[in-house]
């Protein structure tokens, strides 16, 4: 009963929070062109859909390529710097400007240098970039997070760093690592997003660009459409890899 209620509650809460957005619109006639009623976006995004689909399938398979690039990237490198611990005081200081950086503060630098023909290249190098810390970071903190009791014991077989590693910590690191993958999913779909916007050529006809297209027009229900597209999306994924973390874990532990 409580999962019942539990699964019912957002909904809920989501319908109250649509019908109110609906009352308003039509109580206060605020103009569609400032804020079409749900209603509205909802013929929009039904008579939007096919194009719809295929811009969200452009915008994900872009923010999955990077995932899965960025994943590969930060857990070789977390892997690479845990076997040196000067390495590592060098390389984290370099990740966390990375962090911190905008990335609409250096797409216009990334877009060049991908060629301004290619903007597949940016709009992917710029993901990668969003989505590398949380997974670095996840990774990095879970090579230090193994059990001290079992450091021990491999200290006490003279075990060498890089069996400690690959036997103790990395392991160890799982969980971490599979939650930075959870924030790192998320921030890929904004940095694809964001580097759609920042190429602005409709060389990625992906959701942003229906954004722009639909914004230059005035046609504010065709971007919310694409908006409440793009959120559904983020949340579906996030649910998957929820999904896939919980049956992670379960086999991580049984073993």
């Amino acid at each position: 009963m409580n999962r019942i209620m539990n699964g019912l509650a957002p909904l809920v809460l989501l319908a109250v929070l649509l019908a109110a957005w609906e009352i308003a619109c039509r109580a206060l006639q605020v103009p569609a062109y400032f804020l079409p009623p749900p209603s509205a976006v909802a013929i929009a995004m039904a008579m939007d859909a096919p194009g719809l689909v295929a811009a969200a399938w452009n915008t994900l398979s872009v923010a999955l390529m990077a995932l899965v690039l960025a994943s590969l990237l930060a857990q070789a490198i977390a892997v690479t710097i845990a076997l040196n611990e000067l390495l590592e005081h060098a390389v984290r200081p370099l990740a966390s400007v990375l962090q911190v950086t905008p990335v609409v503060a250096i797409a216009p630098l990334v877009l060049i240098w991908a060629g301004i023909d290619h903007p597949e290249r940016a709009v992917i190098t710029l993901a990668v970039l969003v989505a590398f810390f949380p997974i670095f970071s996840g990774a990095v903190t879970g090579l230090h997070a193994a059990d001290p009791d079992l450091e021990r014991l491999f200290d006490l077989y003279q075990a060498g760093q890089v069996q400690r590693v690959l036997r103790l910590r990395l392991p160890s690191a799982v969980p971490f690592i599979l939650e930075g993958h959870k924030v790192g999913a998320g921030l890929a779909i904004i940095g694809a997003v964001v580097a759609e916007f920042a190429a602005g050529s409709g060389g990625i006809r992906g959701l942003a660009w229906r954004i722009l297209d639909a914004g230059n027009k005035l046609q504010t229900a065709r971007m919310l459409a694409a908006l409440m597209v793009l959120g559904l999306m983020g949340v579906v994924l996030h649910a998957v890899l929820d999904r896939l973390e919980q049956y992670g874990l379960k086999w991580w532990r049984g073993r």
